[in-house]
């Protein structure tokens, strides 16, 4: 998706579990990829291996971060001069972030709909240094707002929170709320040092 006029910086949006029926075409992933876009970003989704006519088979999160460090290869090759941002929705949310821990590309990161649950340590989440969003559900059964928020409490910042009040985990409903979310914190422009 590329914005009208000359881009301001250059993102990928990950997806949600391929396993659970995750792709680029999830309305998350849509309206955040959307929202970048309006700002000034040219954004790339892409499917993980394995999910729709991309090759390979799902591998547990340890190539999916692969697919993630190739899509940001791309974005490289195709913007060298514009700053990178990474991020994704549920399973995607968790890749974006593991990369951003250990690859210095990335110079701000979100996470939609962060799978705090489904995960037997976050301390990786620690090491993300750049600016950070997380927009979260109130009710998200695999973390709900107030984990979010003491989670976010612990990081250093720059990191802003943006509980959907009675959203569930699909933001069924609220996906407007987090276009919104995704849209403010992009015009701010936080890949760029304060």
């Amino acid at each position: 998706m590329h914005p009208e006029g000359a881009p301001a910086a250059a993102a990928v949006v990950c997806h949600a579990h391929p396993l659970h029926g995750g792709m680029m075409h999830f309305k998350v992933v849509f309206r955040a990829a959307k929202a970048l876009q309006e700002q000034g970003l040219a954004v790339l989704r892409f499917n993980f291996r394995g999910v729709g006519r991309s090759a390979g088979t799902h591998d547990q999160g340890r190539g999916e971060q692969d697919d993630v460090r190739a899509a940001l290869d791309e974005l490289e090759r195709r913007f060298a001069a514009l700053p990178l941002v990474l991020g994704g929705f549920s399973f995607g949310s968790n890749m974006a972030l593991r990369v951003a821990a250990v690859d210095e590309r990335p110079r701000a990161a979100f996470a939609l709909g962060f799978p705090l649950k489904m995960m037997e340590a976050d301390s990786f989440v620690d090491r993300v240094r750049v600016p950070r969003l997380f927009v979260q559900g109130q009710h998200d059964a695999f973390a709900s707002g107030a984990e979010i928020e003491a989670l976010v409490a612990r990081l250093p910042p720059p990191c802003h929170l943006v509980v959907v009040p009675e959203a569930d985990h699909f933001f069924e409903g609220h996906l407007d709320a987090v276009q919104k979310a995704v849209s403010d914190w992009s015009a701010a422009r936080p890949w760029h040092p304060a």
